[in-house]
């Protein structure tokens, strides 16, 4: 496809729109210029489109026979992240300040919008193709959650999505069977001891010293009750206190685990809990100034689900990936990530993949992981992109039998 020069021209229309996003990057449930700015690209293409979930977009391309259908999924959102300047971004870097496309979402939006022209372009197929441009995947609960409670997935039979990655080579693909990417959680405690001059400190209760033991000892229990390739655990904030000389009354413990299974999840839940009452108790006075302390309040948000590629559906992919794209680097089994993503709220309501597409490539100078001020995209792989959107939908119209479970056709 790519000798071809309306193949070329395409592939330089997803370069100039991956830019323009990435020039004017927006945050979660914010992005009401992108928003915009979808809608005005579908319309130019003559593809259907409406709002959804907010600032988000589906839209709807069909084809000349009826048939099943197919959701493509692309992110829009962009971080609180102020971009920094390289050699490579002087034309595109954003302009919106404090906030970057640091994570490929810009480069997500193009590849989709690259299938939907080929897919306009070749409309002698079966069924329906939806595109999913979804706002708010940078903060749970999401905004896959949104767009299926406004029925954003009512009569779609499968479902794929895609996420531009640094931990492999540009323009390699990798897959992955079953659990593929962890669960997102978060536990706040606020501990609460009892605050005074630091001279005096058996006058006191130092949430500080608590805070301190409450950390260790949940890494100490954690490692005796689990292994470690199965989750990981940190905390990312911890606040109190206002002045050198003052015990503070509490702190604040702000962190966050990632799992790949809901054991795990009730294991970590609750060594939290014990681990804080097993500190109060430690902790404890005798006597009346000190009867309502020391305490805790715990708040645990379990945020995104665990992301289940489809075992059959994913087979598929890879057969189709192997025949179609015969230089085509794909990795069957790449390594499961601690990385989350809210597409997982889709696979678990119909069967679909979530591939990894690699922009790894030391000779451009593109090593930067995800979320960094100087992430970048090495962009010939914005094409490939587009070709797999395209060519594993059309089989999967054409053949759903292939890609689906018995029971599910």
């Amino acid at each position: 496809m790519r000798d071809d020069p309306s193949a070329k021209a395409l592939e330089a229309w997803i370069i100039r729109l991956r830019r323009e996003f990435h020039r004017y990057p927006e945050l979660s449930f914010e992005e009401y210029e992108t928003q915009r700015q979808i809608l005005k690209i579908l319309e130019e293409l003559g593809i259907e489109a409406r709002k959804i979930a907010d600032t988000g977009v589906l839209a709807s391309i069909r084809g000349t026979l009826p048939g099943p259908c197919i959701a493509l999924r692309t992110d829009t959102d962009g971080l609180q992240v102020q971009e920094g300047s390289t050699e490579r971004n002087i034309d595109y870097i954003s302009r919106n300040n404090g906030v970057m496309h640091a994570c490929g979402h810009d480069g997500h939006m193009a590849m989709l919008f690259g299938a939907a022209r080929l897919f306009k372009e070749n409309r002698d197929f079966p069924g329906e193709v939806r595109l999913i441009f979804q706002p708010a995947e940078e903060i749970p609960p999401g905004g896959s959650e949104r767009v299926i409670a406004e029925r954003g997935l009512e009569g779609v039979d499968a479902v794929m999505g895609m996420h531009i990655f640094t931990n492999h080579e540009s323009g390699s693909v990798g897959l992955r069977s079953g659990p593929f990417m962890a669960s997102t959680n978060r536990f706040e405690v606020l501990l609460k001891g009892k605050g005074g001059h630091i001279s005096l400190p058996k006058k006191c209760i130092d949430p500080v010293r608590m805070a301190v033991d409450f950390i260790n000892s949940l890494h100490s229990s954690l490692e005796q009750r689990l292994d470690p390739e199965k989750y990981v655990l940190g905390v990312g904030r911890i606040q109190g206190g206002a002045q050198f000389n003052r015990i503070p009354d509490s702190v604040e413990i702000l962190g966050s685990y990632r799992t790949f299974d809901k054991e795990t999840t009730d294991t970590i839940d609750r060594t939290i809990k014990e681990c804080l009452d097993a500190l109060i108790g430690k902790y404890i006075k005798p006597g009346k100034e000190f009867s309502d302390y020391p305490d805790y309040d715990l708040d645990i948000l379990h945020g995104y689900p665990v992301l289940v590629n489809d075992p059959v559906f994913t087979a598929a992919v890879h057969s189709k990936l192997k025949e179609s794209f015969s230089e085509l680097t794909v990795y069957p089994e790449i390594e499961k990530t601690f990385a989350a993503e809210d597409f997982a709220s889709y696979l678990q309501r119909v069967p679909g993949i979530f591939i990894s597409l690699g922009t790894l490539n030391p000779k451009k100078r593109i090593v930067e992981i995800n979320h960094s001020c100087a992430f970048d995209i090495d962009e010939d792989i914005l094409i490939t992109g587009t070709e797999i959107f395209y060519t594993i939908s059309m089989d999967f119209l054409k053949n759903p039998e292939k890609y689906l479970n018995a029971q599910k056709i």
